[in-house]
């Protein structure tokens, strides 16, 4: 009876064992998985920090970011001969329709810069003092201050002064030749046109009559 108890429950011990020994093999299988993952993760991690760095170093502005280029240098001169150029032909398109006045040619010479004129902030300040001498007499002291300084205004890391009007070049002198400006009556209708137009005093308008 005793054998067959044990035959009995022998089998069962037997196929334990062998179940056992089918496990390990699989939880080395699993701890190998983790490990691969956990490798994998870190790597993803490092990459994703360096790739995080780099733009840092692009991002840096240029030192001479504010500094003008003689592009723009030429380009400011070349809009002042444009407008003297413009201003010319509209002159001499004008004088041509006065009575008495043909084939005139004019010559129009501007200052090389123009005039910014930036907005400002204003203080002004009065204090107004007694004063009394030793002989008894008194007197009252006005003093009058005046502070001016340009508004700033922020533009990304640089403060920009704020621009309120740009004013064109002042004409430094007009010379203009003319058929019919021998005759004296005929050289002032130019002078005083030309100086009405233009804003500008006579004595730097040039009139000569042409061949």
């Amino acid at each position: 009876m005793k054998n067959k108890i044990d035959s009995f429950f022998r089998p069962n011990n037997e196929q334990n064992d062998k179940e056992n020994k089918d496990k390990k093999p699989s939880k080395k299988i699993g701890y190998l998985i983790i490990l691969g993952l956990t490798g994998l993760l870190l790597l993803f991690i490092s990459n994703m920090f360096s790739s995080s760095e780099e733009p840092e170093i692009s991002q840096e502005p240029p030192s001479d970011q504010s500094e003008p280029t003689g592009g723009e240098e030429e380009m400011a001169g070349t809009d002042i001969s444009e407008l003297e150029q413009e201003l010319s032909g509209q002159l001499a398109t004008m004088l041509n329709k006065i009575q008495g006045v043909n084939d005139a040619e004019v010559m129009v010479n501007l200052d090389a810069t123009s005039e910014q004129i930036y907005e400002k902030n204003q203080t002004r300040g009065q204090q107004t003092t007694d004063e009394t001498d030793q002989n008894g007499g008194s007197r009252v002291v006005e003093d009058q201050t005046e502070e001016s300084q340009v508004v700033l205004f922020r533009s990304g890391d640089q403060e920009i002064p704020l621009l309120v009007q740009t004013k064109q070049p002042e004409v430094r002198g007009v010379f203009v030749v003319a058929k019919g400006a021998e005759t004296p009556s005929l050289k002032n209708q130019v002078i005083e046109a030309v100086s009405r137009v233009l804003d500008v005093p006579t004595h730097k308008i040039s009139v000569m009559p042409k061949n």
